[in-house]
């Protein structure tokens, strides 16, 4: 593991976004020369001890995730973006990579997954660490079940929303906490309204299920595969687009909802109707 002056005489070239919540993310600054820090915070103790401490950093409204400070990021500096940037949780060390895969891959300019779990155990048909940096899961939306969602229910819903034609993944490749390294290159392989229109999905409520989507889609979003659908290049158009999903939801949940009235009065009526059937059985029998 690599000591405290060695990372202080060797400190990383990659440039540091951190979103942090209710912590002090100093340790990072051990690794970096250049950060910025959003903060999430809501102990007010604690924002006022990195207000005085650091001076690169915003304080935003706590979306639930890290996903929103990214793309906040790259949208406030989309025309002078770093070389390479790191997408960090204050937490994450300990948490989602171990110090020591932390400090053996931080210097990587290049695009790269920072994520090593050596306690997990493989749940066969489910889940799977292949090695560090690569999780792979089932595209079960598994995970959606604890969070709501306004527009997309589905990580394939999502998905098709927003690229042209895309592979239906059966499995999914990614980084549980969402941290990489990215290169400039890689975010510019979109326009910043694109990445607008991302923030928005995954922060238009507190911690919506969409988020947990982003998450898993976060490898091919990087890696720039696929063509944009039109109106994620324009904020109206996407507008118009996000409306047209909202009400087709709520279409869909009225419907549900009929279902589940019909059938509850369905099966009081058929209810009603049985023992109303055992009661004269035993009134016959009676005489």
């Amino acid at each position: 593991m690599i000591n405290k002056i060695e990372k202080y005489n060797n400190k990383s070239k990659i440039f540091f976004v951190i979103s942090n919540y209710n912590t002090d993310p100093e340790k990072f600054l051990e690794y970096c020369k250049d950060y910025h820090i959003y903060d999430q915070s809501d102990d007010l103790k604690i924002k006022s001890n990195l207000n005085s401490k650091y001076s690169k950093i915003t304080f935003v409204e706590n979306s639930g995730h890290s996903i929103t400070n990214y793309f906040r990021y790259f949208i406030e500096n989309y025309t002078n973006l770093p070389d390479c940037i790191a997408l960090l949780k204050a937490n994450m060390i300990g948490r989602h990579i171990s110090e020591e895969c932390f400090d053996h891959v931080i210097n990587n300019q290049f695009y790269t997954a920072l994520y090593s779990d050596r306690n997990w155990v493989d749940r066969p048909g489910i889940a799977y660490q292949l090695h560090d940096g690569a999780f792979l899961e089932i595209n079960n939306n598994w995970y959606a079940g604890s969070k709501s969602y306004k527009y997309f229910r589905t990580y394939n819903q999502l998905l098709s929303f927003i690229f042209v034609n895309p592979i239906i993944p059966n499995w999914l490749l990614f980084s549980p906490g969402a941290c990489y390294i990215v290169t400039r290159e890689q975010i510019l392989n979109y326009p910043k309204e694109f990445y607008e229109n991302l923030k928005y999905i995954v922060s238009y409520q507190f911690f919506p299920a969409e988020a947990y989507h982003i998450e898993r889609m976060l490898g091919v979003i990087f890696n720039g595969y696929y063509k944009l659908q039109p109106y994620m290049l324009n904020r109206a158009d996407f507008e118009i687009e996000m409306k047209k999903i909202e009400a087709f939801q709520m279409r869909s949940c009225a419907e549900k909802y009929s279902i589940f009235v019909l059938w509850r009065r369905l099966k009081a009526s058929l209810k009603y109707k049985y023992n109303l059937f055992l009661y004269k059985l035993i009134l016959k029998n009676n005489n």
